[in-house]
């Protein structure tokens, strides 16, 4: 029989967690995991059937979740800081944020709302204005921000002459970019929390490779038929070679959302062959997110295209 790969997670009662994409795969995994463990749980989502099945299936799980379900689309700036003023106004500390959600190279170069490349504004802007718009929330409950990337952030660059990629789109290349930069701005926060005294622990997570819906069907993003990588993801995963599933693709966040011991900067992924699939575990930083002077470029930059400030001095 194969080996069951889990780990344990601390009790979290008295505990918020926000988690983003969790109306299904991984995030949906991260999500029951933390409301099992005892936490109060925020799934913030776009679509709300999507979001109410999850809801449904946590609490058919736990009856007694402290969940709830928020409206947020990523590609959009106005949402997320609709979504940010909400939990402002409950006036609540926020213990953990996981920025899980994504979306996976559209066939042909789409924009959001805000005219941001829609991989980039998804993946990492509207994480960093989610981050922006929460920081007296995540600063009051010396909160752990977890920055869901991907192997995808072991390659590519930041096309920083064209991030729009408006001369000559690359899926792929958007895609890498837009983890990249999610990936450097996390390890910026954990660098400028501790400069500044905010009390974040900003650690990195990427899931290796499951069979999620990130490359399958996705009609509002121009996908009409699940891609053939997806379909050979699903075959290894299902015999248990190489690659995850959405279970164990799920673990890394966790165990980054959770361990005791975690350090800002650290990024953790499964430990298995090329690092696709296994038991979760500390790994070394990409080579793409070890450049202090890329992590304040994009820490900068990002700012600006979302609108948004972080403090710029020690704060008490």
């Amino acid at each position: 029989m194969a080996r069951t790969i889990d780990i344990t997670i601390a009790d979290l009662h008295g505990r918020r967690a926000v988690v983003t994409g969790a109306s299904d795969g991984i995030g949906l995994h991260i999500a029951t995991r933390l409301v099992r463990a005892g936490a109060e749980v925020v799934l913030p989502v776009r679509n709300t059937a999507k979001g109410q099945a999850a809801l449904d299936a946590i609490r058919a799980d736990h009856p007694v979740a402290a969940v709830s379900l928020r409206h947020l689309d990523l590609s959009s700036l106005a949402s997320v800081a609709d979504l940010t003023a909400e939990l402002r106004g409950e006036g609540r500390p926020i213990h953990i944020l996981v920025n899980n959600a994504g979306l996976m190279t559209p066939p042909e170069r789409q924009v959001t709302a805000d005219g941001h490349e829609v991989q980039l504004g998804t993946n990492h802007l509207g994480h960093v204005a989610l981050v922006a718009g929460l920081m007296e929330q995540l600063r009051a409950g010396r909160a752990r921000v977890v920055s869901q990337i991907s192997v995808a952030a072991n390659r590519g660059a930041i096309n920083w002459d064209d991030l729009a990629w408006e001369r000559g789109y690359d899926g792929m290349g958007a895609y890498s970019q837009s983890k990249i930069a999610l990936g450097l701005f996390g390890v910026e926060l954990g660098r400028r929390s501790e400069q500044y005294g905010w009390g974040l622990t900003s650690v990195l997570a990427h899931p290796g490779v499951a069979p999620t819906s990130l490359l399958a069907a996705r009609p509002e993003v121009g996908r009409v038929d699940d891609t053939r990588s997806v379909r050979v993801i699903r075959w290894l995963s299902a015999r248990g070679l190489i690659v995850g599933t959405a279970e164990t693709a799920a673990l890394p966040a966790l165990l980054a959302a959770t361990t005791p011991d975690a350090v800002s900067g650290t990024l953790y992924g499964p430990g298995g062959l090329g690092r696709l699939g296994g038991a979760p575990a500390t790994q070394s930083l990409y080579s793409r997110l070890r450049s202090p002077e890329d992590a304040r470029r994009v820490w900068d930059l990002s700012q600006d295209l979302a609108g948004v400030a972080f403090p710029t001095a020690a704060v008490g």
